[in-house]
């Protein structure tokens, strides 16, 4: 297992259940002894998540975690959905390569494999995050539009907009399961559309692929008002 992906999936679960609270300065030897983990791994998840927008550097002395909202974190899933829906549509109207099955193909068995798994535990989490980068950036590289490919990374920068950035964390691990399997679901329903070219359907399968996720946030945060600071105790079941 990437020892990378386990330690950047446990810093993303501290962030959102508010152990590391906005404002708070992270530095490698803290994390390293928090996490168990050697400064290597540490050092390049805290890169990961200022790609991602949850933490930004400090002077020259560790980062700092960002503050965000919760209606934030809703804005930028729901523009990812659109963007990957358009993606999707293009890579259907183009065909799919035989490489390209194949590398979907190989996410998927791979997906296959972690949900067979009946108690998950955070190397599972962090192999299944690492299936689902790929395959969504699978088909979002094979679009062909580079001004589209640029506005998702773009909005990639922001907390949570990222594939796995929203995984389900340690906690209720039936529930997490279950959103899981219906997630690589759809994953299979995608390709299948991307492979018999049918446009529409692809571009509809990923829009609603995604705004499950922004779903699911406001189930979690029904009874909050959506400018608060997002919550301590915040459990957000997406994997998508």
């Amino acid at each position: 297992m990437n020892i990378h992906n386990t330690v950047l999936m446990q810093m993303r679960d501290l962030i959102l259940r508010g152990e590391f609270a906005p404002g708070m300065r992270l530095t490698e030897k803290f994390l390293a002894e928090r996490l168990n983990a050697s400064r290597t791994p540490v050092r390049a998840a805290l890169v990961s998540l200022e790609q991602e927008g949850l933490v930004e550097p400090k002077d020259t002395v560790g980062y700092v975690v960002r503050q965000f909202t919760v209606q934030e974190v809703a804005d930028v899933i729901s523009v990812r959905a659109h963007l990957e829906g358009m993606a999707a549509r293009l890579v259907a109207e183009h065909g799919l390569s035989r490489q390209l099955a194949r590398d979907m193909q190989a996410c998927l068995d791979e997906g296959d494999s972690v949900v067979a798994v009946t108690a998950l535990q955070v190397d599972d989490y962090a192999r299944y995050a690492a299936m689902n980068d790929r395959f969504h950036a699978l088909f979002v590289d094979a679009c062909g539009n580079r001004a589209l490919q640029r506005a998702i990374a773009l909005n990639n920068k922001l907390p949570f907009a990222a594939a796995s950035a929203l995984l389900p964390i340690q906690g209720a691990l039936a529930l997490d399961r279950q959103s899981m399997i219906y997630a690589h679901r759809q994953h299979h329903m995608l390709f299948e559309a991307l492979a018999r070219g049918e446009s529409a359907r692809a571009q509809a399968l990923a829009v609603e692929h995604t705004e499950t996720a922004r779903h699911n946030l406001q189930q979690a945060l029904e009874h909050r008002d959506a400018e608060e600071p997002v919550p301590q105790a915040l459990r957000l079941v997406v994997g998508m």
